[in-house]
């Protein structure tokens, strides 16, 4: 069984599927907890559950009902009291239905801590005496920082200690260690397992001809532009959108925009009329096919999420990324640094997001040469490591051999 629950943006749940898709040595219960992606699907020995959905507003302070609410929880009517209490026991029901060899975590007790309602029950029923269920953490690369760290971190590890088995952080160590944003390591009790990171598949399913743009004329430069989700970002599409009319005299060029499945209408339509009459710039919500697109473009121009930066590394495009700051949150600023260092993107930060600067971003990395050749290439195996660790917890339960996990463990 594996938990996942995104708030803002999309990016924890697209890692977290690319994750259960290559579990192939389990039947995997899927809970999503966040709002449905669309054109998502996951493989036929994944059951996907959508609980009612929760959101959070765009500086992370609090958490509502998400859209999309079914009948049976009240059509929409239903306040976030009612919605937790059924989601609190949804959850327990489908642990005792499925009775999980493991249960996955994604984030929690690391960030995710306004989830204790439902997240501390399953804990709870998970290490009951009848239950032989194994607990893992699923961790990305980097933690976001809170306002009372020491507190935050006590209540982390005191979680950790109790209910977890072992914690899978996906990155390489020798790009970001789990002890730069999160400094009590050291009293954690279970194994870390440095996994690698998680890259993003290529999507098997046929191209959508609404989405493909018109052929590319000879010499034209093709700048793919994403904002993830869409719910924060789209002053960088309205930057974007200016700075192609700085730049239109010296370089030919396409521009392909996706603003994300979350992006208001109203914001959707605005950007529409602002781009009318343009032939250069096209306009898209949402793509199964973003990776395709981005290996086939000349620049990408993103913030600086975790999936999104190893789609960058992944295609070996040129990039810029404009990392997301909102409530302070330095994740993405610290991403961007360590791979602005070692040549892969170029880095505009949001105090410098003009169009005359974003045009010289442009140019600067189109004529960027790449990453850096004394820089070593970064482990994308995170989901093959992710299954081997798993695989290896659950037989070390149970008595069984299976396959060692073979990465750094701590």
């Amino acid at each position: 069984m594996f938990y996942c629950q995104h708030v803002l943006g999309m990016g924890h749940f697209i890692r977290s599927a690319e994750i259960v898709r290559g579990l192939d040595a389990f039947e995997v219960v899927f809970l999503n907890g966040g709002e449905i992606v669309p054109g998502f699907t996951l493989p036929s020995n994944v059951e996907v559950i959508n609980l009612p959905p929760i959101k959070a507003d765009p500086e992370f302070r609090d958490i509502h009902v998400g859209d999309g609410l079914r009948d049976e929880v009240g059509g929409g009517s239903a306040n976030l009291d009612e919605i937790k209490e059924i989601r609190r026991q949804r959850i327990l029901a489908e642990f005792d239905r499925v009775r999980p060899d493991v249960l996955v975590i994604e984030l929690f007790p690391f960030g995710r801590l306004k989830f204790a309602f439902e997240l501390i029950p399953l804990l709870e029923r998970a290490k009951t005496a009848e239950s032989r269920t194994k607990v893992a953490g699923s961790l990305r690369d980097i933690l976001v920082s809170k306002r009372e760290q020491r507190q935050f971190e006590e209540e982390a590890c005191r979680i950790v200690n109790r209910y977890y088995d072992l914690l899978l952080v996906h990155s390489d160590p020798r790009f970001q260690c789990l002890d730069e944003t999160f400094s009590r390591v050291s009293e954690l009790k279970c194994p870390i397992l440095y996994t690698g990171f998680v890259r993003q598949t290529e999507s098997e399913e046929a191209p959508e001809a609404a989405a493909d743009p018109p052929p590319v004329t000879s010499g034209e430069k093709t700048i793919l532009v994403s904002l993830g989700g869409g719910r924060v970002g789209v002053e960088l599409i309205d930057c974007v959108i200016e700075a192609s009319a700085l730049i239109r005299d010296k370089l030919s060029h396409r521009i392909l925009i996706f603003t994300g499945p979350y992006l208001p209408a109203s914001e959707f339509l605005r950007l529409q009329a602002k781009i009318a009459g343009n032939p250069r710039i096209i306009l898209r919500r949402y793509t199964t096919r973003f990776i395709s697109y981005m290996r086939e473009a000349d620049l990408s121009i993103s913030m600086a999420g975790y999936n999104t930066c190893m789609n960058i590394v992944t295609t070996g495009v040129r990039a810029i990324v404009s990392p997301f700051i909102g409530n302070n949150n330095q994740e993405q600023t610290i991403r961007a640094e360590k791979l602005n260092a070692l040549g892969i993107v170029e880095v505009i930060h949001s105090h410098e997001l003009t169009p005359r600067q974003l045009s010289e971003k442009i140019f600067s990395a189109l004529d960027r040469p790449g990453p850096r050749r004394d820089a070593p290439a970064l482990d994308l195996d995170g989901v093959a490591r992710t299954s081997a660790g798993l695989n290896q917890l659950v037989a070390a339960g149970s008595g069984e051999q299976a396959p060692e996990a073979k990465s750094w463990m701590t």
